[in-house]
Order: structure tokens, then sequence, then C-alpha cells
């Protein structure tokens, strides 16, 4: 159970109970989780905007973020993967430069193009310096080529992702972009212009991935297990000479586009997030010959996979206890008139307020005298998961104390079940999170079954709210609300209502299923609430920044890695044909934090 008061969130619970789902979404931050009340946003395991040195208000800045799930997709490739963990086969890697000298090439002539279109002669010479750049990368590709007596045009053919790439970029370049002129009829030096600052749309993508990859694999490589050849890659993409040359790329594209319309910005966009796609294409187009790590479900297609996932905050924006609450609040009578000839006495609406403030207030307090117990007793040495336990039976008998509070107090007496499901039904969830369990589900010759743990007072919210988004196939094991004729009495069924009770529903379901086939379990979660099954799931992943779950966590011995970390750690690890399950341990006191359901997708799916 958590806490959260605003007066926005009433606004936002009669946005649930009256609004289309596809209402704007509400940010998390407007809205303070007494039981993280010192959470950040999601934990960026791959910050998704390390490379980027620009104003994040520049249009380059708000594309890249706008599209970084194609980032991901394109950093978790096996190809990346392999190359980071230095075991990447060294045919893989020179077909793959053949391919990229091709790409560069046509990279260096869509900018030549964009140079002719440029009216500015300042934007000539920037756009002929950048081309100049791509000629000393075509360069190093060349070395590679003569070290390995290859003749690329004789003996490696243009892949049709590397052609369709090509392809977009010099269409662009010569002025074939929809909303402009045909080539040849672009009379004007603005309409010319207009080339040039739509090649750079397509061009400042590519430079900005390749400064992220560089910077991101470069930062995990040790140079003494690593081919040279690859190091030499490696260091050219992670340079501050690269990462300088993105960075004029997508100030360049801001000066081109200063005076566009919307119409044409939108353009620009457009072109940015084909780009983007087709890198992850070009990625996941290089063909591996070994084992690798990802993406997670094609390694375990023999296997029964299970997933679990905590809900609130981990799944949604806003923590649903309080969505609940406020419901009550805002469908409460207003005076003794109103609740006259009520089915259950419900209290006033502003004594509900009153009540709910207190109850808030305690629970911050008691919770984090609770933390600050466990904290206070000696550090561990090492990874102590019995310790652990113990001192989470104490956070158990606080959670449970608070909700007799709650059930005592009376505010979740009168709630409607259609208010409650309309608003599962328009709750707001996490970027992608749907998505994943969708594609999860869909994922052929997979045995999977998916969970969800919560501490939710009411599990048709979260049963609603899955349902809404075409995800019926989840177990969901959580508390409930007891009914009279649909009207909630304020009881609740308490079924799931601590750390200790989600380990134990993990282990039950665990037992439950077939012992005679290997299994593979995973744990999503973002609290201290989740702590013990991550650690007992075979991965556990951390979706967000609570510090209370690394202090307690850490204060136990358990490791907090990014994920891509951990993933080229097991990929250095991962050399023998069928290697699956035992790749991945539960309790080995290690958890893996992502920066967003992207992420997880990335990992465990793939690019689809």
């Amino acid at each position: 159970m958590r806490f959260l008061s605003s007066t926005r969130l009433i606004d936002y619970s009669l946005r649930l109970l009256r609004s289309p789902r596809t209402a704007g979404p509400i940010h998390s931050q407007w809205f303070c989780s007494k039981s993280r009340s010192a959470t950040t946003p999601m934990a960026t395991a791959i910050p998704p905007n390390s490379a980027v040195s620009h104003s994040e208000e520049a249009l380059a800045g708000k594309l890249w973020i706008k599209f970084n799930r194609e980032s991901l997709f394109s950093i978790y490739s096996p190809f990346a993967v392999c190359l980071a963990a230095g075991n990447l086969k060294i045919e893989t890697f020179r077909q793959y430069i053949a391919q990229d000298v091709h790409f560069l090439k046509a990279f260096a002539h869509a900018y030549e193009l964009a140079a002719e279109c440029a009216d500015d002669d300042d934007d000539k010479l920037a756009i002929s310096n950048l081309r100049k750049s791509v000629m000393e990368e075509l360069k190093m590709h060349n070395s590679f080529v003569q070290d390995w007596d290859l003749d690329i045009n004789k003996e490696v053919s243009v892949s049709s992702a590397t052609l369709r790439y090509t392809e977009f970029l010099l269409a662009t370049a010569s002025g074939k972009v929809e909303g402009l002129k045909a080539p040849g009829m672009l009379d004007t030096p603005f309409e010319k212009t207009k080339v040039a600052a739509y090649t750079l749309g397509a061009v400042t993508p590519c430079m900005r991935l390749y400064a992220f990859l560089g910077k991101a694999i470069g930062a995990l490589l040790d140079p003494s297990e690593v081919n040279q050849a690859y190091k030499k890659w490696i260091d050219n993409y992670s340079s501050d000479a690269f990462q300088a040359s993105a960075k004029q790329t997508e100030d360049l594209l801001e000066k081109l586009s200063v005076s566009m319309t919307g119409e044409e910005l939108d353009i620009i966009e457009k072109l940015y997030q084909q780009a983007m796609k087709l890198e992850v294409e070009f990625f996941h187009a290089q063909p591996l010959a070994q084992p690798t790590i990802v993406p997670l479900l094609k390694n375990h297609l023999k296997e029964d996979v299970v997933i679990f996932s905590d809900f609130d905050l981990t799944c949604t924006v806003v923590d649903s206890s309080a969505i609940l609450a406020e419901i009550a609040i805002v469908t409460a009578p207003k005076d003794d008139q109103s609740r006259s000839g009520q089915q259950i006495h419900r209290m006033l609406s502003t004594d509900l307020k009153s009540s709910w403030s207190l109850l808030s207030k305690q629970y911050t307090e008691h919770y984090e005298e609770c933390i600050e117990n466990i904290l206070n007793k000696e550090k561990a040495a090492k990874f102590d998961y019995e310790g652990l336990c113990k001192a989470l039976e104490q956070l158990s008998e606080f959670e449970k104390k608070a909700n007799n509070r709650v059930i005592e107090s009376g505010v979740l007496k009168g709630l409607n079940l259609d208010d409650i499901k309309r608003a599962g039904e328009r709750l707001i969830l996490q970027d992608g999170c749907i998505n994943v369990f969708k594609k999860i589900l869909k994922t052929e010759n997979l045995n999977v079954k998916l969970h969800v743990l919560s501490y939710c007072w009411c599990g048709d919210l979260i049963r609603e709210a899955f349902s809404a988004g075409g995800v019926d196939a989840v177990e969901v094991h959580a508390n409930e609300f007891t009914f009279e004729e649909s009207i909630s009495t304020g009881e609740i069924e308490r079924k799931v209502e601590s750390p200790i009770d989600k380990a134990q529903q993990f282990k039950s379901i665990i037992q439950s299923r077939n012992q005679k086939k290997s299994q593979l379990t995973i744990y999503i979660g973002d609290s201290v609430g989740d702590l013990l099954c991550l650690l007992e799931a075979d991965i556990g992943i951390v979706v967000s920044s609570s510090s209370s779950l690394r202090r307690v966590g850490s204060h136990f011995g358990v490791s907090f890695v990014p994920l891509f970390s951990g993933i080229v750690q097991k990929q250095k690890q991962h050399k023998a044909e069928g290697e699956s399950s035992s790749t991945w341990k539960g309790l080995s006191g290690t958890l893996y934090t992502v920066s967003s359901w992207a992420e997880i997708h990335s990992f465990i799916l793939g690019w689809e």
C-alpha cells in the first residue's frame, strides 16, 4: 500500500471516470508516493541521452528522445552485444564493415548533394567539413578491407537492409521528399535549402546513434580482451572527435530548420524516425554464426517461461491505492441530505479528505521509521538473503497495520464496482508496458505465463487495466474489495500485503508448475516490496530508481547492475551451443536496472 495526495489527483480521478483512455498522459511527478518519497524517474541503466551534449530543447535533442526506443533496439541487437562482449566472430565483423563501406559512400554523396543545395556559404562549408569526416571514416574502413585483402565490389554484394537505407538517404538528398517540388523544379534558394535541411534530418540520427553506441560499448570493453580491429572501430566512434562531429550535425540541422513551418518540421521528424528504423534493420541484418544472449525468449523456446510483474508504478504512472481513495472522495456525498437512502452509509467528502490526509501522514512517518530501523542494523559483508528476509518481516508487519487503519477508517466504503472498472479501463500505464505483454503472449512456440503480484487493494482495477489494453491472459494476485450488490463494504480480502506475502505467492506459483521441465523466471519490480521476488527470480529487473530499494538492497549485499552491462558479461560467458537456463540463476544477489519498458522489450523480445 502506498499513499499519494494531491488536489490534482482528484481531477485525474474524474478524468478516469469520465474521459476516454486516450486522454493525455499524466506526469508521475505531480504526485508524491509516500512509500517512495525518495523515488526519482526511471533508473537510467543505459542513459538514452548519455551521448547527447546538446540542449534537449533543440530539434535534434527532442527527436533523439522521442525515438529513443530505436537506439535501444540497436544496442541490444545480437551484433552490438557480441561486439561489446569482444567475442563477435571476425567473419561477422568483416561482413558488417563491407556493408558499412557501401553505406558511408552513400553518406558522403548525400552530404555532397546537401552542400549544393545550401544557400549560405557557412552552411556549405559546414556540410563539406562533415563530408570530410565521413571520408576519414572510409579510410579507417578501407584499412580493414586491405588487411583482409577483400575486394568489396566483387566479393560482397549490398544487402537489402543496406540498400534500403542508402536509397532512402540518396532520395532525400536528391529532393525526392513528400511535400517538396520535384527535383529540378526547386526554383528558389529557400526551396533548395529545405533539401539540405531534410538531408540533415535523415543523416543526424545515424551520427547520434553511432556516437551513443561508441560511448556505451567503449565504456564496457576491456582492451586486453578485444580484437584490435574492434578496438579501432570503437575508439573511433567513442572519440571526442566523432562526438563533436555528431554535435555539429545536430547544430547544423537546428540552423537549417529554424525558419521552417510546422508541416516542414513534421517532415523532418518523419525522416528522422525512418532513418532510425533503417539503422535498427541494418544492425539486426548482420549475420551471426554464434550463440547469443539476446533476444532472451528466442533462447528459451524449449522451456517454460514464467514472467512476474509488480503493478503500482512498475506498470502504472500513478499508484492505484491513491486512485481508489480519491475516487471515493470524488463520488462521496457532499452533505447529509445527498447521502440519505444510500445502500452503505458513507462518510462525507470533507471527512474523507481529512481521514485520507491523516492516513497519508501516518503512513509516511511510520514507513520511513521502519526503513531506518532496518538500515540501523550492521551492514552485510556479502549477499545475505536470510538476513534480508528477517529484516523485511518488520516491513510486512508495518504494511498489515497500515491496511488495518485504512479498513477501520472507512475511506473505501461505498465505491461502485462500475466506477472502479471504468477507472481501470482508463488508467495510464507506463509507456511500452502493455506492448511488451502483448508481444510476449503472441510469441510463437513459447510456453509462457504472465503473473502480476500486487499490494493493490482491488484486483478488479488491475484486471480491467490489462483487459482494456488487450491483455487478458494475465493472472492477477492482489487483494480484493468485498462488495454488496456492486458497492464496496470498505473491507479488503487480504491476500498480498507485504514483501513476505509476495515471496510466498511467487514460490507457490513456481512450485505448482511442471517440475519435470526446466523453466526460466523473470520478475519486474520497482520497490522494497518486490525485493525478495526480484532476488528469487532467475532474472530480476528493476524499473525505477527507488532510493529505499537500493539502500535496503545494498545494505544486505545486493548488487544493482545496468542490464546492458550485465548482458555483455553474460555474453562473454555464453560460448556453448544450447546454453540456456544455466546462464541465469536466482538468488545470485544481482539485480538488473533498466531505463524503461522499451529496454525490457529490447532485451526480452528483441526487434520485430
